[in-house]
């Protein structure tokens, strides 16, 4: 079985975030970055099949020349090899634009399951997976919990709302995005790091794939949330109060 797995490279989760001087991006010019969180249980998911079923695992990722320390991770995990798709500037295509240079990229390689995460931690727009799939024809499924090969298909177990889930058979090959907890992610060995070091990377640009810079999407600028202190006082009986206060800790601070 080949596995495609897209990966992206976003800044650290524990990063302290600042304004670019333009107004419309994050200063990255101090920052640390790593694998986009849900993609990294794509790679796991994509890795546990592999060890299970036999074949194959490739990443495919676009970003700036700093991406190669996240491809280099994947591979040191047990990835086989790498398509790093170099663009310095991704704020210059807008999700379809992105998905048709990721979809071009992962058509050469004739993939039998293509693996995304559910979401990016950067932007969250959760749409990157799904415009792959459509722009590959392939069958997709969504906020996937759990892969099983079936016959000359898949059987895999999305998440719905309040705790319910669906299973479902899909023929292959097939586009799922993967959700975060999905598994236990492994740690990258001194040996796997040894062999990562000669692991191919495939170096191509979007002008290698036919697929010029487009975005119908413009930042006009982003800011930081406002940040103060202010007291209200719950008024009624205790047990009014209480209701209250539950009210605003789930919708208002969204702390449970």
């Amino acid at each position: 079985m080949k596995i495609i797995v897209a990966l992206k490279q976003v800044p650290a989760r524990d990063s302290q975030l600042k304004v670019a001087p333009s107004g419309k991006w994050i200063d990255e010019s101090d920052l640390t970055f790593e694998i986009n969180e849900p993609d990294a249980y794509a790679l796991e998911e994509a890795l546990q099949l592999k060890e299970k079923h036999g074949g194959e695992v490739i990443v495919l990722c676009a970003g700036p020349e700093r991406a190669a320390s996240s491809i280099r991770e994947a591979l040191a995990k047990g990835a086989d090899r790498a398509i790093h798709i170099e663009e310095d500037d991704l704020g210059a295509y807008d999700t379809l634009a992105l998905a048709r240079v990721l979809a071009k990229a992962a058509e050469t390689e004739k993939p039998d399951l293509v693996l995304t995460g559910l979401q990016s931690d950067d932007l969250g727009s959760g749409q990157t997976g799904v415009v792959m799939a459509e722009l590959m024809g392939l069958p997709h499924a969504t906020i996937i919990m759990q892969v099983e090969l079936a016959g000359a298909g898949l059987r895999v177990k999305r998440e719905l709302e309040d705790g319910w889930f669906q299973f479902a058979g899909m023929p292959l090959p097939a586009l799922l995005t993967i959700q975060s907890g999905i598994n236990k992610l492994r740690y990258a060995t001194l040996m796997g790091i040894k062999k990562a070091k000669s692991k191919e990377i495939r170096r191509l640009t979007a002008a290698d794939l036919g697929v010029p810079p487009r975005s119908t999407v413009t930042v006009a600028g982003i800011f930081a949330p406002p940040r103060m202190k202010q007291t209200q006082i719950l008024d009624g009986s205790p047990r009014e109060a209480a209701a209250k206060l539950v009210e605003k800790l789930k919708f208002e601070a969204r702390v449970i």
